[in-house]
C-alpha cells in the first residue's frame, strides 16, 4: 500500500493523475474494513461484550512489520464495537492497544472461550489447527478467515460458521 501511495503522490506532483493506481489504493483500503463487516453481520450488529480472537497482527508472515497492517484496523474497529480482543502473532509479541486487548500466548489460548476466531496474517502455524479441539474450547463456533487458508465444508461439517473474503460462503 505504500508504494501504491508513493507512486500516485509522485505522479501527482508530476502533473500525472494515476486514476487506476488511485482506484487501487481505495480498494485497499476498504478490504480492510472487511473483516469486521463480516463479523458484526454475523453478530447481527451486536459486537458489545463478544470475545475475539485475531490471528496475526503482521502485514505479512514472517516479518515483525505492523505498518500498513489490517490487523490493526480490525483490532480497532472490534474495541470501538465493545469487544474484546485476544490477538496473537508468532513474531509481533509487544503489542499494546488498550485494556480490552491482550495478546495471547497461542492459536488455542487466543481461541481459549473468543466468539469467534479471526485470520488475518497467514503464518504456517495458522494452516493446521486442531478444529475439533478448537471447537470445545470457544464459546460460539465462528471463523472469519480473511486469507481463504481453510476449507470452508470441512469447518461447516465440524459445526462452524465459516466466512471467506471473495468467496461464496456456505453459513449464509
Amino acid at each position: 500500500p505504500k508504494d501504491v501511495r508513493a507512486l500516485v503522490d509522485t505522479a501527482a506532483k508530476a502533473g500525472y493523475p494515476m486514476r487506476v493506481l488511485d482506484a487501487v489504493d481505495k480498494v485497499n483500503e476498504s478490504q480492510k474494513k472487511l473483516m469486521f463487516k463480516k463479523l458484526s453481520d454475523a453478530f447481527k450488529g451486536n459486537l458489545n461484550g463478544k470475545t475475539i480472537a485475531v490471528w496475526g497482527i503482521a502485514f505479512k508472515p514472517n516479518t515483525d512489520d505492523i505498518r500498513e497492517a489490517p490487523s490493526l484496523v480490525l483490532i480497532e474497529q472490534l474495541l470501538a464495537a465493545g469487544c474484546k480482543v485476544k490477538a496473537f502473532d508468532p513474531i509481533v509479541k509487544d503489542l499494546q492497544m488498550s485494556s480490552s486487548f491482550s495478546m495471547a500466548t497461542g492459536i488455542y489460548d487466543a481461541a481459549d472461550k473468543a466468539d469467534a476466531v479471526c485470520l488475518v496474517t497467514e503464518w504456517k502455524e495458522f494452516r493446521l489447527p486442531d478444529w475439533a479441539y478448537i471447537k470445545k474450547i470457544m464459546t460460539n463456533a465462528l471463523v472469519i478467515d480473511g486469507r481463504n487458508i481453510y476449507d470452508p465444508s470441512e469447518l461447516t461439517n465440524l459445526g462452524f460458521k465459516y466466512y471467506g473474503i471473495g468467496v461464496r460462503n456456505l453459513s449464509d
